[in-house]
């Protein structure tokens, strides 16, 4: 069972101010070859796994942006950390119809 949630949402700075969104489409792409559980929001992205396997994905996001182009990345990060697990389905099962 995975013991942590780690929210993120990556900011990074583009040569001459380009469109964000390619950069945060292969942010959304390291997430999606990890094979963690994961959930796409409008303002951030939520894993579920190992908190040591999380970490490790934020790190590789970063170098993929400074790979893709970005000069320089801020991400934010939410984290909760339980040892008898953690879960985003019982987090918000009251709130699904």
């Amino acid at each position: 069972m995975a013991n942590a949630l780690l929210s993120i949402q990556v900011i990074p700075k583009t040569p001459g101010g380009a469109d964000v969104i390619p950069y945060v489409d292969e942010a959304i792409k390291v997430i999606q070859n990890s094979g963690v559980k994961y959930q796409v929001s409008p303002l951030e992205t939520t894993m579920e796994g190992e908190l040591s396997e999380l970490l490790e994905i934020v790190a590789k996001m970063n170098e993929a942006l400074i790979a893709f182009g970005s000069n320089s990345v801020i991400s934010q990060v939410k984290i909760l950390y339980n040892p008898e697990g953690a879960s985003m389905d019982k987090l918000t099962e009251k709130y699904r119809p």
